[in-house]
């Protein structure tokens, strides 16, 4: 029945009323809570950073760092939705059809557990640079104590104790505000032993240097044309008692040809480094540059106290007493032969490295190695062995199968041995995670171009190896 006049105003109201629950009721259907999954290790429950959970309709999500999904979109709320699953390493049983996946029905609010598979040693504790980090459980409300450091993604990592702090450097940098980022190495400082547990989620501040508005900065921007980069980070006492710490630095222009090496020297006032010396410049006389400190630094002391540094990616190249002045002058350095391949323990099958280091291993009283495989069957530069040897510089025998990366890259690796206590079966070592050099044209949203931390508990290899 129609409003008479006296009514009017009643009925508008009313129509108001019912018009306010309609918006209210669908602001709250459009802001409804998102739904959680946690991803963990069917072994022992902890959490599983970067796995990948796709829709049919090509969706991705990825877990955080605390294994965390938070899934938000309208169309699969209270809908069965089956999710494709790939986890690099970590995997669920595939079906019939042979497909690799979970079917859910997500609900507003509500959880699920999805639990994974590991199918190779090392356990992945998380990515250790970049945006993100615990973005997905931020958008439940968790971990909301974590802020940002003013980086999305960063390059292959150096490292160096020095004046009582770890000394961390990284290569070309992406930052949020524009596509051309830091190109001169970015760099920070941390505690020694930065870790305060050795189980996921991988939480490690830094502190960085930054310009005036709190953005790190590059450190090494030394004259000439195209980006810094700069290698076999090492702290050596000068003739004065004084630690001193420098780098190799190489000049790059396009597409990523080098045409300048030299050493440069840490600046503790200005806080940069400063050129030191030019060990090459490219010519048709000198096409390619002289052995060098590059690759990662690492101390041996001899039979008679005598203690030298040897550089090398992932074996020695170089070797030289453990001074500042013996550094600084080529003529002191002694070119060592590296080892060209690596017997694998199960087959016997040779194992080509790429890139990675070396370090002791009180554990195993053994030289360890972890190192990516040229090559290797899911991914060119994704797949990383690890190794042992009597001496630093081999013969290096029995690689085990470490880490997988379906399809994608995880080159030069570098190991944390000071991470941990020196009877320690644990053995940490990062990498970094990029499409670059893959096949796959889709990179990970956040991991991409960014460190990943793993873990190697070396007494679950003991079984697989010679006793030490």
């Amino acid at each position: 029945m129609p409003c008479n006049n006296h009514a009017q105003p009643r009925c508008f109201i009313s129509a108001c009323f019912f018009v306010l629950i309609a918006v209210t009721c669908a602001d709250e259907t459009l802001a409804a809570e998102p739904f959680r999954i946690r991803v963990v290790d069917d072994e022992n429950g902890w959490p599983v950073p970067l796995v990948e959970f796709r829709t049919t309709h090509d969706v991705r999500f990825v877990s955080d760092n605390a294994g965390v999904i938070a899934v938000d979109l309208p169309e699969v709320m209270n809908v069965e939705t089956w999710f494709h699953v790939e986890g690099h390493g970590y995997s669920v049983k595939a079906d019939a059809f042979g497909y690799r996946g979970v079917r859910i029905t997500p609900r507003p609010g509500e959880s699920n557990t999805v639990k994974v598979h590991r199918e190779l040693p090392a356990r992945r504790l998380g990515r250790i640079t970049g945006g993100g980090l615990f973005a997905e459980s931020q958008k439940l409300g968790e971990h909301a104590g974590w802020t940002e450091q003013g980086i999305f993604g960063c390059d292959s990592v150096q490292n160096a104790s020095h004046n009582g702090r770890m000394f961390w450097i990284w290569g070309d940098t992406t930052l949020p505000n524009y596509p051309l980022g830091r190109f001169h190495s970015i760099g920070a400082t941390s505690h020694l032993q930065p870790l305060k547990s050795f189980e996921p989620p991988a939480a490690l501040r830094y502190s960085y240097f930054t310009d005036a508005k709190q953005v790190p900065r590059n450190l090494a921007k030394l004259p000439g044309d195209g980006p810094t980069w700069l290698s076999g980070l090492v702290s050596l006492p000068d003739s004065h008692g004084t630690q001193r710490l420098g780098a190799t630095y190489s000049k790059i222009k396009p597409p990523l040809e080098e045409y300048e090496r030299g050493l440069c020297v840490w600046n503790e006032e200005a806080a940069e480094f400063q050129k030191h010396l030019v060990i090459w410049e490219k010519s048709d006389a000198a096409p390619k540059p002289p052995s060098s400190p590059v690759g990662h630094a690492v101390f041996r002391t001899d039979e008679n106290g005598q203690k030298s540094v040897l550089f090398g990616d992932p074996f020695p190249t170089l070797q030289c007493d453990a001074t500042f002045e013996a550094w600084s002058d080529p003529k002191s350095w002694k070119a060592l032969v590296p080892q060209e391949s690596v017997p694998a323990v199960d087959s016997g099958v040779s194992v080509k490295p790429h890139r990675g280091g070396v370090a002791w291993n009180e554990f195993r009283k053994k030289w360890v190695t972890v190192f990516t495989q040229m090559y290797g069957k899911s991914s060119a530069l994704g797949e990383i062995w690890y190794a042992e040897a009597d001496s630093p510089t081999g013969p290096w025998q029995n690689a085990i199968h470490v880490v997988t990366h379906n399809k994608y890259t995880f080159y030069n690796p570098s190991l944390h041995p000071e991470f941990t206590p020196a009877d320690s079966p644990i053995l940490l070592f990062e990498a970094t995670y990029t499409k670059t050099f893959s096949s796959t044209t889709a990179p990970t949203p956040r991991h991409n171009y960014n460190q990943v931390l793993y873990r190697l508990d070396l007494d679950e290899l003991a079984d697989r190896l010679p006793s030490p």
